[in-house]
């Protein structure tokens, strides 16, 4: 199929060619979100490979991004750029060694727990599949809801956890180094709307906007979780659980992982709380749980978070297990800040994708729509709209064909 000529008039009336042929047209929708989707696939399973570098990085940027505005009051006082970033990286310090003093700490007591409570873990288990075959419940069904209390089984999943926390104390050091390095460039980047403020006004204020997220994100989820933490702690330690500071510190740390953090707290206290008093006391522990963290994390703490970073419920219940999967553990923690780069990144410098912000939770309006009329105020009249006017009186041209032009 040959292509066919086409003629159009240019500017000075002469004649142009131009050629329509298979190949010169724009790609399709289809064939454009292959492409998106295609070039996500490579950019994702790079990140998936990387994960054991960029989870610590992702965190050394958010600790700076939450450190950041330490600096603005110093600076105002006086202090030098390399005081204030020096107070920056040490308030940074301060947040990563209290974390990691934590998890560390909780690790190996929850370690030591275990062992101390592995006779009367192993009796629970047995009592478990001796009720349950007394009700008439099958062998395998029996044997596969009490396989997982299997005292082995926790034990392994008590030295997980320590080898957990020291893997993660391990990352913890990188995460200091790539601390300096990012307050320093931090207190540059601050200038940046002095020196591109006119060009680049756009991309300083969206990233100007995911910082002020990240760090209304965290300062909501780090106020809730203390809440629920010193609650929690206060109403085990008064039931007589056992390890009740470990469950206050899982209680934070699982605040700042969306929707499913409230179960992650709540099974390890409860099994504890099982095996030391029994029934009355785990179904105790659920009930304080179903409570207070129901009542802060699932109906009150939502709203906060949504004014805070504009993301769906949806979105944000996704991001938990998308992240994880892509880089690992720490992408439970970090997943609300890596959607909101993500969308920042790629949906907020086209405005055409306003749809697809309004979708992900960001309160957009439709660019292309009108602007409303209020009710009793006259609609503005273009003047082009009124036809082409007199050179001379200023009156309507007659049309062609209108008696009067003759």
């Amino acid at each position: 199929m040959t292509s066919t000529p086409l003629h159009a008039p240019s500017a000075s009336g002469a004649a142009t060619t131009t050629t329509q042929g298979p190949g010169s047209g724009a790609l399709g929708p289809a064939t454009r979100t292959l492409l998106v989707l295609a070039a996500a696939v490579l950019v994702l399973a790079g990140m998936s490979a990387a994960g054991e570098i960029l989870a610590p990085l992702f965190l050394a940027a958010v600790i700076i991004i939450i450190c950041h505005p330490v600096r603005f009051p110093l600076e105002a006082h006086g202090w030098p750029r390399w005081a204030a970033t020096t107070a920056v990286i040490v308030v940074a310090y301060l947040i990563l060694a209290a974390l990691l003093g934590m998890g560390v700490w909780a690790g190996f007591r929850f370690a030591g727990l275990v062992r101390d409570y592995l006779p009367e873990l192993s009796q629970s288990v047995s009592d478990i599949q001796a009720q349950l075959s007394t009700a008439g419940i099958d062998t395998q069904l029996a044997d596969a809801v009490t396989g997982w209390l299997q005292p082995g089984n926790i034990l392994s999943l008590a030295g997980s956890v320590s080898g957990t926390a020291l893997a993660i104390g391990t990352a913890f050091f990188f995460v200091l180094a790539y601390a300096v390095f990012m307050a320093a460039d931090a207190a540059r980047y601050a200038t940046a709307s002095q020196h591109f403020g006119f060009s680049r006004a756009d991309a300083i204020d969206r990233t100007t906007r995911f910082a002020t997220g990240v760090r209304r994100y965290y300062v909501v989820n780090a106020t809730f979780g203390a809440i629920v933490a010193i609650v929690d702690g206060v109403a085990l330690a008064l039931l007589g659980v056992p390890g009740a500071a470990i469950w206050a510190i899982l209680a934070f740390v699982t605040n700042f992982v969306p929707n499913i953090g409230f179960v992650l707290g709540l099974v390890p206290p409860a099994i504890m709380a099982f095996v030391a008093g029994g029934w009355q006391l785990a179904l105790a522990v659920v009930a304080v749980y179903c409570v207070v963290n129901v009542v802060l994390q699932v109906f009150v703490q939502p709203k906060f978070v949504a004014d805070a970073v504009s993301l769906s419920l949806t979105l944000s219940f996704v991001s938990v297990v998308f992240w994880t999967f892509i880089i690992g553990p720490l992408g439970a923690i970090l997943s609300i800040p890596l959607t909101l780069l993500v969308r920042s990144l790629v949906l907020e410098g086209d405005p055409r994708n306003a749809w697809l912000r309004w979708l992900s939770g960001d309160d957009v309006t439709d660019p292309e729509a009108p602007p409303p009329v209020e009710e009793g105020e006259d609609a503005v009249v273009d003047p082009s709209d009124e036809g082409p006017t007199d050179a001379e009186g200023g009156d309507p041209a007659p049309e062609v064909g209108d008696p009067a032009a003759r």
